[in-house]
């Protein structure tokens, strides 16, 4: 069987968890590189032992031989490589958000529909073992009815400045690049219930706290101290169609003791916590139990395995026509929540979806 031919278009950060999984996935073959900085494009093409390098995404768009695409590129830059690559006939498995605004996220829908590609939308904490240890549980009625989530991920120094903080290339600050993650997980653990209005607030108090002295933190390539147009924080509260509700408040700079991350989701029968660590609770013969699930990984995110199991998951479509996991629809739908978030702090009121 013919290996599928995969071209990775970024080579920043995050394109090193696709490489890796791309690598060890035995029915792809990493056959191009593309970034504008070339040198970066070469040294990535080496490692990985790709044959083709480009500095223009078009040009490998171009390229008949390659079957799919990975983007890793800025948030602006999303929707329309993902356009091009649809219909240049070649398969995408975009990183998340899907793009910046809910007219680019109908556009790349459209694109879908009219050119009989996959898209796959880079949601890949539903790919962690754990998610999907906890989505059996679900899928067999183990905690019935999830009516209520409350999520966080405050970061009390952690503005990675460049494109993150640049409002025009990302969309967003700390909502769109990390709350977009336990957002997406918590809805998709709900059962993707319809959602009909946000409330929420953005503030913009701390700026990138570029000051702070004895303490590193994460910069992106292009760093820049000067330069910050996204918010500090962000929350809110979503409702949903069926009477569920997700709390939800991220950050990049806040005034916090530490770093905190948590996930939680109840339900009529039980409950369950993700992060900082799996743990289920539930009732036995009128009594409370809490449970520790035994897995190889128990406590939060896995990493690595969870983008193994994306990529590995988006070459199976590909292949064998397997169910989508993360369509674009789904996509589409987390971009209308966000956004009215966004909408909903800009006008100080409840937005309707």
């Amino acid at each position: 069987m013919k290996r599928i031919r995969i071209g990775v278009i970024g080579t920043g950060s995050i394109s090193e968890t696709h490489l890796t999984a791309y690598a060890s996935n035995p029915d792809a073959v990493i056959s191009a590189i593309c970034d504008v900085n070339e040198d970066r494009a070469r040294q990535v093409a080496t490692k990985y032992g790709a044959d083709k390098v480009f500095t223009d995404y078009r040009e490998l768009l171009a390229d008949s031989d390659i079957d799919a695409v990975s983007i890793c590129t800025w948030n602006n830059t999303h929707a329309p490589i993902s356009i091009a690559a649809l219909k240049a006939g070649k398969h995408v498995l975009v990183e998340k958000p899907l793009c910046r605004t809910m007219e680019e996220a109908y556009e790349v829908e459209e694109a879908v529909r009219s050119s009989g590609k996959l898209l796959q939308v880079g949601y890949v904490r539903r790919y962690d073992p754990n998610v999907v240890m906890l989505r059996d549980f679900v899928d067999k009625g183990e905690f019935g009815d999830l009516y209520y989530a409350k999520a966080s991920t405050l970061r009390r120094l952690g503005n990675p400045g460049g494109w993150f903080a640049d409002v025009e290339r990302s969309g967003g600050g700390p909502l769109i690049d990390i709350g977009v993650h336990v957002i997406d997980l918590c809805w998709y653990l709900m059962g993707k219930p319809k959602a009909t209005a946000v409330s929420a607030n953005t503030y913009n108090k701390l700026g990138n706290r570029s000051n702070v002295k004895h303490l590193s933190f994460y910069k992106a390539a292009d760093y820049d101290a000067s330069k910050n147009t996204v918010e500090d924080l962000a929350s809110a509260i979503i409702r949903f169609e069926n009477g569920a509700s997700i709390m939800v408040d991220v950050s990049y700079s806040l005034h916090a003791k530490k770093d905190e991350g948590l996930v939680r989701v109840y339900g009529e029968k039980g409950s369950f916590e993700i992060d900082p660590e799996i743990a289920i609770v539930t009732e036995k013969y009128d009594t409370i139990l809490n449970i520790q699930p035994q897995t190889d990984s128990t406590a939060g995110f896995t990493g690595q395995p969870a983008f193994n199991n994306e990529i590995n998951h988006f070459i199976d479509c590909i292949v064998n026509g397997t169910k989508q996991i993360s369509p674009v629809e789904d996509g589409v739908e987390i971009m209308k929540i966000l956004c009215g978030i966004y909408e909903s702090a800009a006008k100080g009121e409840e937005v309707k979806l």
